[in-house]
């Protein structure tokens, strides 16, 4: 029994530190693209209807945004009849939600080879429905109701006129990021959080710090306030933090009572490679966020090869898609079938040919 409390104590620390170090990386690249977002104000939307085959590019490099603002944006686009329905599925089939930003701190290597094959994926799929179904889309002209950011006033991340006042009347929300991450960055470099030996990785993840810092000790009260605070902590700090410590947990579990050796499991894999290539994309049609990086820490672990969780990922565009459905239920069913027959074809190719 005692030992029994004292590895469950140990897997229990572990999933934290491991859940913390997701947590902050993932919340300070959506403070990143939130920042990239408020500086371009939209100006590129202009030119898209003119040409369906750049819209079918530009709408895969939108998809594979980690989060799901790249998604948002060309649901947006695609109901006001800007992209064509090619595009919104070639954005779905690129889009990984938030478990991009878990792939990229949990295992980057493969979270780049993951993110160009999807992009590869999703401008072929796009540019054979564009080849038959040219500029069509499936909705009814509609009232933008995603705002988008291009009424926001230009945020300059330096300006020294509002910078000492900024902190000397520092705000409640900036504080505590400040601590949060300041905090995060001394553990990091501690080796209490995250990799133990200096490699390119830890740098990132100490770069990525430093430039977290950077935005919230530099941004006006605005943006602190209704972007990082509003939006990006107040509603995804909490699940990212209980999602992924939920499956971080049940896997180390699973791995340590269960005693399954890394080869058991890809044994188990490969005999049963079917089943699980179906529940993997019968969990990618799950609008939310979550429930998909059973996939991404099973493929951490060894458990399941790339190509079912490239199988998910291609299925499974976070909450990005929920607009689409609000906007255009045909839209949303006929672009989740396309992404399942894209993902299932994907899976037998990866048995076919063992990857």
């Amino acid at each position: 029994m005692h030992n029994f409390f004292h590895s469950f104590e140990h897997i229990f620390v572990h999933a934290i530190k491991h859940t913390l170090m997701i947590t902050v990386f993932v919340l300070v690249m959506m403070m990143v693209i939130e920042y990239i977002t408020i500086r371009t104000r939209g100006k590129w939307r202009s030119i898209l209807s003119k040409n369906s085959w750049f819209q079918i590019i530009f709408a895969a490099f939108l998809g594979i945004i980690p989060g799901c603002l790249g998604s948002f944006i060309a649901v947006s686009l695609y109901t006001h009849k800007m992209i064509s329905f090619a595009a919104i599925v070639t954005t779905m089939i690129a889009t990984s939600g938030d478990e991009a930003f878990i792939m990229f701190a949990e295992i980057p290597e493969t979270a780049l080879i993951i993110t160009g094959s999807i992009l590869g994926i999703a401008i072929i799929t796009g540019f054979i429905l564009n080849f038959f179904l040219k500029k069509k889309t499936l909705v009814n002209l509609k009232v933008n109701h995603l705002k988008h950011h291009d009424d926001e006033k230009v945020c300059f991340c330096f300006n020294g006129k509002i910078f000492l006042k900024q902190m000397k009347q520092i705000s409640f929300q900036r504080l505590l990021m400040l601590l949060g991450i300041g905090l995060f960055l001394l553990f990091l470099l501690l080796g209490e959080i995250g990799p133990k030996e200096w490699g390119w990785e830890k740098i990132s993840f100490v770069i990525v710090s430093i430039i977290g810092l950077l935005i919230i000790l530099t941004v006006p009260d605005h943006f602190i306030t209704e972007h990082l605070w509003k939006h990006t902590i107040k509603k995804h700090l909490l699940k990212i933090f209980l999602w992924t410590f939920g499956t971080l947990l049940l896997v180390h579990i699973a791995l340590h009572f269960l005693d399954i050796s890394e080869e058991n499991f890809m044994q188990y894999a490969k005999q049963f490679y079917f089943l699980i290539l179906i529940i993997a994309v019968l969990v990618g049609i799950i609008p939310e966020s979550g429930p998909h990086l059973v996939f991404v820490f099973l493929f951490a672990s060894g458990v399941i090869p790339l190509s079912i969780l490239l199988a998910n990922s291609i299925v499974q565009d976070g909450h990005g898609s929920i607009p689409l459905l609000a906007e255009s239920k045909k839209s949303f069913f006929v672009m989740k079938g396309i992404n399942i027959i894209v993902g299932l074809l994907v899976g037998v190719l990866g048995f076919l040919f063992n990857f």
